[in-house]
């Protein structure tokens, strides 16, 4: 199911001074650098994770209602879902009652009766949901691991500014940031 950002997150996950404190730099001439490594960071984190750190907002694309009621939603952490709409074949949105849908965010699940939704009418993405995802608005919100995996993605970035060699192989990320990534990734069947 294609997944399209409508909201980028408010904040990052670190701020600026906190990543100078980390790198310890004391100057602002790579403050622009430092600022884009960390939002590549949390982007990284966010695709290795499958989870949106920041509270986002995400269009999910459908074909068809699933026949067992059930949607998966990823990017998690599911917050709510803000819409729903069925295109007919002429392309016509149709908003559907949210409260006909059952967003269980402790299982990043949107529940629905199959039976008492409309068909869409287009063969191809002929179901839009938006949804609310991420850990929360702040960044005090997100797990400490994650943040700490951002802290350190910046880090090695800034100091590597290129692939690094260790041997005859390249090592593209440290294997800490693997480590603390690993309990969060969520895992499709």
């Amino acid at each position: 199911m294609p997944a399209i950002l409508l909201a980028q997150p408010a904040v990052e996950p670190l701020t600026l001074a906190e990543a100078k404190a980390f790198l310890r730099v004391e100057h602002a001439d790579d403050d622009g650098l430092i600022a884009a490594l960390i939002a590549a960071a949390r982007s990284h984190v966010e695709n290795a994770t499958r989870c949106a750190l920041i509270t986002q907002r995400w269009q999910l694309s459908l074909d068809s209602w699933p026949d067992n009621g059930l949607i998966d939603v990823r990017p998690g952490p599911l917050q709510a879902l803000a819409a729903a709409r069925v295109y007919d074949e002429a392309g016509v949105t149709r908003d559907l009652d949210t409260q006909a849908f059952l967003a269980d965010c402790a299982t990043n699940v949107i529940a629905f009766a199959p039976s008492a939704l409309p068909r869409p009418g287009r063969v191809a993405a002929g179901i839009a949901l938006e949804v609310v995802c991420g850990y929360g608005d702040t960044a005090a919100a997100v797990p400490e691991p994650l943040r700490q995996a951002v802290r350190l993605l910046v880090a090695h970035w800034y100091e590597n500014r290129g692939l690094v060699a260790i041997g005859h192989e390249t090592a593209l990320l440290p294997q800490t940031v693997a480590a603390l990534l690993a309990p969060f990734r969520l895992v499709s069947l």
